[in-house]
């Protein structure tokens, strides 16, 4: 009897499932999704221009998004965000500039009077430093520089 019980499980063929199938294989696989996961975790976390912008309350990020999207009217091709992050990209070519520990970008947002604000954005390296001073009035749309340099993006902006 015991023969017989032996004779029928050298009979029939071993099962390879599912199971069997992944305990070869999942070592491969796991180091798939691990470099899959590690590459697009990179791509995700890369800084940029806008990922350095501070968080803002809300009526600040509306006074910023003004500023920002400044573009002096019809004529013009680029707004201010474009020409700051041009000036940037000039003074840093081929670098990853947001990623490097001695960079900051700095930005506040001080309410004036009612409907104007003044903004001021400090971006910082190991190189120098570019301050830009704006005066912002969010109910007719005016920005007003208040130094050399945020006079310059304006005046890009304007004749562009």
């Amino acid at each position: 009897m015991v023969k017989d019980k032996k004779k029928k499980d050298e009979e029939k063929p071993k099962k390879a499932g599912f199971k069997a199938f992944l305990k070869k294989r999942a070592p491969f696989y796991l180091a798939a999704v691990a470099l899959i996961v590690i590459s697009a975790q990179s791509v995700l976390s890369e800084k940029n221009f806008e990922n350095s912008i501070p968080e803002l309350s809300d009526e600040e990020q509306m006074v910023v998004d003004t500023l920002f999207n400044y573009n002096a009217g019809v004529e013009s091709k680029m707004t201010v965000k474009e020409v700051i992050k041009n000036q940037i990209d000039e003074e840093y070519p081929d670098e990853k500039i947001y990623g490097h520990k001695k960079t900051a970008l700095d930005l506040t947002v001080t309410n004036v009077n009612s409907n104007e604000y003044n903004v001021i954005l400090n971006f910082k390296s190991y190189k120098g430093e570019m301050n830009f001073d704006w005066n912002v009035n969010i109910e007719n749309q005016e920005i007003t520089s208040n130094n050399p340099e945020s006079k310059y993006v304006i005046d890009v902006v304007t004749f562009s």
